[in-house]
C-alpha cells in the first residue's frame, strides 16, 4: 500500500527547538514582547521593508487591530472578496461595520479591481484585498482608487509571505498588512501572525492597541513615569515560545520559499498538458508578480467532478481538499454583509477549486504520485 500523502505537514526547518529552550532557560522569558519577539519584528522590518512590524497571536488579531486603527465603526462599509476566510470579514463585523463583497477575477482568483468603483458608497471606509494562494492582487489600481476616494487599504496577506508585486512584498503596499504563520502557511509557528504598519501616523496607536490599550511601551522607554489604560485594545501579543519557533523559521525563509516554489513548478510542469487538453485549469501568476508557492490547486469542470476526484485520490492515499465556502452564502454573511453585483466567479470557483498536497518536506516522487493519480482519473473518466 502506498504511504499516505497528507494535504499539509508541519515541519522543523532549523533551530526551532533550540531557540525555544533558549527563551525559557537562558532568557527566562515565555510571555510576549521578549527578545525573540523583537528579533522577529526586526527581521520583518528589514527584509520586507515595512517601517514597523508587530507580532500577533494570529492573522485574525492583525486584521482586528487594523479595523480599530482605521476607526472602522457601526454602519461603515469595507469592500472585500467573498472568496476568503471568515477572519477577513469578522474583524470588521466585530466593529459594527458591513463587509461589501465584490466578485473575484477568474484568472488570479483575487478581488476584481475593475469592480471596486461600482461598490463605493458614502459609507465606504476601506478596501481589503486578499492575496489568494500567495498570488498578488493588482495593487496599483487598488491603491490608486483608495487614495482618490480617501479610503484605507488593508492587505490580507495571510497566504502571501514573501510573494512580490512589482518588486514590493505583499503586505507592504497598503496602509496596513496582515500576515499569518499558522501551521498551514509557508513560514509557520503553529499559530501566529504579524501586523505590518506602513502608515507612520498609525505607529503609536498600534503599539497601544497591541498592549491591551495601555501606554506600557512608552513606560518601558522612559517616556512616561507610569503606564495606564488609554485606549481600547486587547492581548494581541504571541508568547516568546511562538516567537522563538518563528524566528528559526524566518532564518530559513529563503530556503523554505525556494522549496515551495520548486514543488509548485513540478506540479505545473506535470499537469500543464492536461490543462491544454481542457480537463482543468491551473493557477495563473500575473505579470510582474512572484508567488511564494503557497497553494497548488486545479479548477475542475464541475462540483461533481471535484467530489469524484477527491474520492479517487483518497483511494490512493492522497488527501486533496476544497477551499472556501463563499462568505456571502454563509448564515453570518447573509445577516451582516451585502454583495455589490453578481458574484458569478466566486460561486463557480468555490465549487470547482481543489487544493493538492503541498508542504515543505514533500518529496519529488510524492508530487509525481499526485500528478499521475490526477492524470489517471481524467484518462479514465
Amino acid at each position: 500500500m502506498n504511504e499516505f500523502i497528507p494535504f499539509n505537514r508541519p515541519f522543523i526547518a532549523g533551530k526551532e527547538l533550540f531557540y525555544i529552550a533558549q527563551a525559557v532557560l537562558i532568557n527566562g522569558r515565555t510571555s510576549g514582547d521578549g527578545p525573540f519577539t523583537r528579533k522577529c519584528q526586526t527581521w520583518l522590518e528589514k527584509v520586507l521593508g515595512t517601517p514597523r512590524a508587530l507580532l500577533t497571536h494570529s492573522c485574525t488579531a492583525a486584521l482586528e487591530m487594523s479595523a480599530m486603527l482605521c476607526h472602522i465603526g457601526p454602519g461603515d462599509e469595507v469592500i472585500m472578496p467573498s472568496f476568503t476566510f471568515v477572519s477577513t470579514a469578522n474583524a470588521f463585523v466585530l466593529r459594527g461595520a458591513v463587509p461589501v463583497f465584490v466578485d473575484i477575477r477568474p484568472d488570479t482568483l483575487n478581488i476584481d479591481e475593475r469592480l471596486l468603483e461600482a461598490a463605493l458608497t458614502p459609507r465606504t471606509r476601506a478596501v481589503v484585498p486578499v492575496h489568494y494562494a500567495g498570488t498578488p492582487c493588482n495593487m496599483d489600481e487598488i491603491v490608486t482608487l483608495a487614495r482618490e476616494n480617501g479610503l484605507k487599504v488593508i492587505e490580507d496577506a495571510a497566504q502571501g509571505h514573501l510573494s512580490t508585486y512589482r518588486g514590493s512584498y505583499l503586505g507592504t503596499m497598503g496602509d496596513l498588512g496582515c500576515l499569518s504563520f499558522h501551521e498551514t502557511k509557508n513560514i509557520i509557528s503553529g499559530e501566529g501572525g504579524a501586523l505590518l504598519i506602513n502608515d507612520p501616523e498609525l505607529y503609536e496607536r498600534a503599539e497601544i492597541l497591541w498592549e491591551k490599550g495601555t501606554n506600557r511601551k512608552r513606560f518601558f522607554r522612559g517616556e512616561v513615569d507610569k503606564y495606564t489604560w488609554v485606549d481600547i485594545g486587547s492581548s494581541y501579543l504571541p508568547s516568546e515560545i511562538i516567537a522563538a519557533f518563528l524566528y528559526a523559521q524566518l532564518e530559513m525563509a529563503e530556503k523554505i520559499i525556494t522549496a515551495r516554489r520548486r514543488l509548485f513548478s513540478l506540479y505545473i510542469e506535470g499537469l500543464k498538458d492536461m490543462e491544454k487538453e481542457g480537463f482543468f485549469r491551473l493557477p495563473v501568476i500575473a505579470d510582474q508578480s512572484t508567488s511564494n508557492g503557497h497553494i497548488m490547486y486545479i479548477i475542475t469542470r464541475s462540483l461533481g467532478e471535484r467530489s469524484r476526484l477527491i474520492d479517487y485520490l483518497r483511494k490512493f492515499s492522497i488527501r486533496a481538499v476544497f477551499h472556501y465556502v463563499p462568505l456571502h452564502s454563509s448564515p453570518m454573511g447573509s445577516r451582516h454583509c451585502r454583495s455589490s453585483g453578481k458574484l458569478t466567479h466566486t460561486d463557480q470557483i468555490s465549487e470547482c477549486l481543489l487544493r493538492l498536497p503541498m508542504y515543505y518536506e514533500m518529496k519529488d516522487d510524492e508530487v509525481y504520485r499526485v500528478v499521475e493519480a490526477v492524470k489517471a482519473f481524467y484518462k479514465g473518466s
